[in-house]
This record gives structure tokens, sequence and C-alpha cells, in this order.
């Protein structure tokens, strides 16, 4: 068994290798040579090189487990919000195998940057329960203050708290998980984010703002406040979410960012707004809104293939998928969920062939073929179920949220 953990461990590293090999060939070939780095930007320090400038997701193709992982069993988490629970389902299956307590109101559940644990982020009980991959089973669990989500920073050093309540960005130590630095944002309900292709900052949704921010990683500082077209309007809601929308006093017509995804080639930022039943795309570098694209009731959920061709967009408002091709940046297919529903939050397969999604409203998850949108499986879960983890997957570390590898 260890001689094959070694040949295997040793296969992950040469097929890295190999990959950051043909691209520094590639560049040469095309007449470009070691210009290519000295043009880029500088990477934050610290951050694993990335592998392919063309493609900051080459190490999350098919089956590309690496050492840490690959022996872990393939698992769903479930958090349910409303149950306080969370529910683990075997894919193979499409069965809940086990089921346990955790803290209240579960929104996420985050893989490390290191990729040995999974936190289950209990927002309302300030805490977060562990979760050992290895085996499924729940573990300790430690006092974070509002983890609404969290996010790690490239480079590895710091667990980013999204304390929505608190309007805050805590820094936390990634190795000890204690608070370092609190950067208070300038915006109401800060959720989701995503980084850029050199580390250097992050941009993140502001919710109830209607705005996006932008992040200096390295200085932990707000670089400046993007504010989103006034799109769609609380008529286009869905009924369970009407109440929170007039409590957090959201004007008629703001928009309302959720999930944010960096392109492969690392240029366009798309934020799903579920008020503007779209995406708009995002110049990062110069914080300014270059594009929209319309997708559905409600577009929540942000996933990429495994093949990096397509954005799979959740429509949580009508019960739908649209899938963005981002070479031609449109969306060339929807797919309808049967008898409808409330995809929400969830993930890629590791193989790529099924795209796994929470119904928050419903009670349930959806299991759906990537090749042709087919529903495979629903799954009675608690209630409220939110941020499921699809678990392990391929890449070298985990950026946080539901799962973004690099």
């Amino acid at each position: 068994m260890t001689c094959k953990r070694a040949i295997r461990a040793s296969l992950f590293l040469l097929l890295t290798a190999f990959l950051a090999v043909r691209v520094f060939f590639a560049a040469r070939a095309a007449g470009m040579g070691g210009a290519l780095a000295a043009e880029s930007p500088s990477p934050l320090p610290g951050m694993p090189p990335v592998l392919d400038p063309n493609d900051i997701y080459a190490a999350d193709r098919p089956g590309m487990l690496g050492p840490v992982v690959k022996d872990f069993p393939a698992r769903i988490y479930v958090p349910n919000t409303v149950s306080d629970t969370v529910d683990v389902i075997d894919p193979a299956t499409f069965k809940v195998i086990n089921h346990f307590d955790v803290g209240r109101q579960p929104q996420h559940v985050t893989p490390s940057y290191d990729l040995k644990t999974l936190w289950v982020l209990n927002d309302l009980s300030s805490s977060l329960t562990r979760i050992d991959p290895a085996t499924g089973k729940k573990g300790e669990t430690i006092h974070v203050l509002d983890p609404y989500n969290m996010y790690y920073t490239p480079d590895g050093k710091y667990a980013i708290v999204v304390a929505e309540a608190k309007q805050r960005l805590d820094f936390l130590s990634a190795q000890t998980m204690k608070l370092e630095h609190a950067l208070d944002v300038p915006c109401r309900g800060v959720d989701h984010m995503d980084f850029s292709a050199d580390g250097r900052y992050l941009i993140a949704s502001c919710e109830f703002s209607g705005s996006m921010l932008k992040v200096d990683v390295a200085a932990q500082k707000v670089m400046g406040e993007l504010k989103l077209p006034r799109e769609g309007g609380l008529k286009d809601a869905h009924h369970h979410v009407n109440a929170i929308y007039a409590r957090e006093g959201v004007a008629p017509g703001q928009g309302m960012p959720q999930d944010v995804k960096l392109s492969p080639d690392g240029k366009v930022f798309y934020v799903a707004d579920m008020m503007a039943n779209g995406l708009y795309e995002i110049d990062g570098d110069a914080l300014k809104v270059i594009g929209f694209v319309p997708t559905g009731k409600g577009a929540h959920g942000l996933y990429a293939s495994r093949d990096s061709r397509v954005l799979y967009i959740s429509n949580r408002g009508e019960g739908s998928i649209s899938i963005l091709d981002f070479a031609q940046r449109r969306v060339v297919a929807k797919w309808e969920i049967p008898g409808g529903g409330s995809p929400d939050m969830g993930g890629v397969s590791a193989d790529g062939k099924v795209l796994w999604l929470s119904g928050r409203y419903h009670r349930e998850v959806y299991a759906i073929d990537t090749t042709d949108g087919k529903l495979l499986a629903r799954i009675k879960v608690g209630k409220g179920p939110h941020g499921l983890c699809v678990y392990p997957q391929p890449g070298r570390y985990s950026l946080g949220h539901t799962g973004i590898f690099r």
C-alpha cells in the first residue's frame, strides 16, 4: 500500500511539473520567452506558482487528486441552516449515510487551505465545527466570531472570515485560527469573493449595498468600492427572501450580488446578481463593469467545469442552471430542474461528471449530469440546505468557500 501511495504522489508531482514546463515552452515558441514573466504582475509572495497563465484552474482537471486527499472517501457535506445539522451523502448511492448536529445556522462547509480539514461555519453560534474528511466524522468545535463565510489567502497564511453581520473581513492565522486583523468594510452584507490570478487582490460582493469591494491581500486594506447598476427589483425576489431585503433596507431596483468567480484566463470576474437575474462582468484591475449576461431569475452560485470551458450558474428563483461559455462570454444552454426547485450553492464532482447543488427552500440536494443536464437524483436532507461541499476535489490548495481550488 505504501508503495502504491508513493507512486501516486510521484505521478501527481510529475503531472504538475509537466504543465509548468509546457507553459514555459509554449511562451518561448510564441517569441515571448522570459518576457512573459517580466510583463506579468509579480504574484503574491508565498503563493504557489500559476501552472498556466491562460487557465488558473489547470490543476483542477478530472481525477487530479493530490497526495493529501487521494484516499479520502467521496462525500457530499450538506449544512442545513434551519435544522442546525449536517447531512453526509454518499455520491455513489445518492443516499444520506451520516447526520450530526452542529451550531446554530451552519451556512457553508469550507475546505482548509492545506486540504486536510473541512470546517462547518456556524454563523449564529460564532463557531466552526471540524470535520475529518478522511473519515467524514465530526470533530471539535472552536470559537470564531460571526463566520457567515470563509476564504483563505492564496499564500496560505490567513483564513478570511466573512463576518457579514459585523461588516468585517477578519484575518485569522490559518495555523491557529486566532484573529490577527479585523478589517472594517464600507458596505453591508459582504458575503462572497474570489482572488485575482496573481493573488494580489480579492473582489468581494456586498449583498445589501449592491456593490463590490476590492481588497489588497498583502496590506489587508480596502482599495475601492464599485456600485453595481440598478437592475431588477424586489418584485423579482423569491418570497422567502423578500422579508430579509425589506429588513436590510434594500432600495427598489438595487442589485443583490452573490457569488463571485474569476474566468480561467484571469481577465473577468463574474458576479451573480439575484436581482438583476444574471452576471455582471467586472474588470478587477480597473474595478469597473465591462458587461452583463442575463442567465435566469435569482442568479446565485457559480462553478467552473473541470475542463475550464464553461461556468455553471444556479438560478435559485426559477429552478434552473445556466451554462456560460467562457470563451464566448455568453449563455449557451439552460437546464430546468423537473418540477422546479431552488438550486443554491454546491460544487462539481472530482471526475467532472456531476454538478451538486443544494435546494435551499425545498429541503433537498440535486445531482445533475454535466453532459446533458439530466437530474440524476434529488435527495431529501434537513431544512434550509445551503453551502454544500463536494469533497475531495482536484487542486493543489483551497481558497475556501465551498471549494475554490487552484
